[in-house]
């Protein structure tokens, strides 16, 4: 995989900041654009359900890869549904949530075929010990470790969860799933009111057996985001190479 390809930068943008759905749309494009040739994947949600599937025909068409994060979750006949629109528009990624159960999280892997990687959904990064176990009555660990599990018998691909739980993980060696994990903050970035509670710095995930990271924040608000970008893959190689000589 090449370094570009570990580095999913998430557009996310608030419209009520830019006008309106319009707005974000506008901004989105222009992130993509500034970014052409990079080969990095760009991350769309809230714009995508707004805006529909032509967006992301529409950022394939300026040369970038896309992540579709819908967190798709519902009956098993719906989430198939789902997949095979989605298998029309062909993101490079897609996410379900682990919690729909092994049916629908299978549905949507079988509709969408081997154009698209799925990502199964575990425990969001925004979510501390004490909610998780408010929510699924375990710690974040087990609770990862749950879905990692339910997510392989449905056959997908990855797994979306917090580098910190990201170790444990790649210790399982009866696990095959690529680990994938936003609330990543690079070490040059500062972000304030931050909501991610579980966070980690590119080169520790990357140690980590993280496979790809998002970075949001630290790129969208930047002044700079092709450079935010490049400084970002430069921290994801230089802990490539540190990886590859231990």
């Amino acid at each position: 995989m090449e370094v570009s390809e570990r580095l999913i930068v998430a557009a996310d943008y608030d419209p009520r900041k830019l006008g309106g759905i319009i707005g974000v749309k506008n901004e989105v494009l222009k992130l993509a654009e500034s970014l052409k040739g990079l080969g990095v994947i760009i991350k769309v949600n809230s714009v995508l359900r707004a805006r529909g599937y032509e967006l992301i025909e529409g950022l394939h068409g300026l040369g970038l890869r896309v992540f579709a994060d819908l967190k798709l979750i519902d009956i098993p006949n719906t989430m198939e549904t789902d997949g095979a629109m989605l298998a029309e528009v062909k993101p490079e990624l897609v996410t379900v949530m682990c919690c729909a159960g092994i049916d629908g999280m299978r549905a949507v892997q079988k509709a969408i075929g081997g154009t698209t990687e799925v990502l199964g959904v575990s425990v969001l990064t925004s979510l501390d010990e004490e909610e998780c176990q408010a929510i699924f009555t375990c710690s974040t660990k087990a609770g990862v470790l749950r879905f990692a599990r339910m997510a392989q018998l449905a056959d997908l691909g990855g797994l979306i969860l917090s580098s910190q739980e990201a170790e444990m993980l790649g210790a399982k060696q009866e696990l095959v799933l690529t680990l994938n994990t936003p609330g990543i903050r690079p070490d040059w970035s500062l972000v304030a009111g931050d909501d991610q509670k579980r966070v980690m710095t590119p080169g520790k995930a990357i140690k980590a057996g993280v496979k790809r990271i998002v970075v949001g924040r630290p790129i969208t608000q930047a002044k700079d985001p092709r450079g935010a970008v490049e400084k970002t893959l430069q921290e994801i190689e230089e802990a490539l190479k540190e990886s590859s000589t231990v």
